[in-house]
């Protein structure tokens, strides 16, 4: 199994989903796409070049984060998924004949397996802030419980196929794609037991721009980190601003 490409899909409540999809469309640097799907739901965040790794969906319940990860075969994909340990959403029928399958992680994660369309492109701009300061979406972090832990980055890890390096601190991991895939995969290790979720992160050259750009746009900070600040969105759903480099 290959994964061609992932998307990060951001599930928003209905009804605050136009206050989060202009906050997320701005401090990306996107436009949205015309609206997809039987009721609408789906949205692609559109940058001015390069190619786009951020969708939006309108959903009934919390906001929340899934994963699409793109492939050739839908079908083998999905077989080694549960192989490895994930669970098929019970309206599978449906989703195997429109073409993709609808999964969970072992710990509960949502995600998707599906079909590979276009041709990888390049990076998308770093995304300049009004004080200068430049910022990328480049990872979403896995927030995993701490009984799951071992079972769930051993499940990610089998499934990408990606390099796993250790972290400086030891509650993080991270999961390396390859190089035409813009978006690398984090780890966490959390202290408490609960189901996996994910979250954004972004590599800022000056964290505390950032996150005062994304105050004036509805975010707030929730806590602050060594070399990271943690903020939630309009909506109230986590993301982090960090000191890695955008590329």
């Amino acid at each position: 199994m290959t994964i061609r490409w992932v998307w990060a899909f951001l599930d928003r409540p209905a009804a605050q989903f136009d206050t989060a999809a202009e906050f997320w469309t701005t401090v990306t640097a996107t436009t949205l796409s015309p609206t997809r799907g039987d009721h609408d739901e789906f949205v692609t965040l559109l940058p001015k070049s390069g190619a786009p790794t951020l969708k939006m969906q309108r959903i009934d319940g919390p906001a929340r984060i899934h994963l699409d990860l793109d492939v050739d075969d839908v079908s083998a994909a999905t077989d080694r998924a549960v192989q490895l340990g994930a669970t098929l959403a019970e309206d599978n029928i449906l989703t195997e004949r429109i073409g993709y399958a609808v999964l969970h992680s072992p710990a509960g994660m949502p995600f998707c397996i599906t079909p590979f369309h276009d041709d990888a492109g390049p990076l998308t701009p770093t995304v300049e802030g009004p004080s200068g300061d430049l910022s990328r979406l480049d990872q979403i972090c896995l927030d995993i419980g701490n009984t799951d832990y071992d079972i769930e980055s051993r499940f990610w890890t089998d499934l990408t196929g990606w390099a796993w390096r250790p972290s400086t601190l030891p509650e993080f991991a991270r999961l390396s794609a390859r190089p035409d895939i813009p978006v690398d995969f984090l780890m966490q290790r959390l202290g408490e037991s609960r189901p996996t979720a994910a979250h954004p992160d972004l590599a800022c050259t000056d964290i505390e721009a950032t996150a005062t750009w994304h105050e004036s746009l509805g975010a707030h900070r929730t806590s602050r980190g060594k070399h990271w600040i943690v903020m939630s969105d309009p909506t109230g759903h986590p993301y982090c601003l960090t000191s890695r480099k955008p590329a």
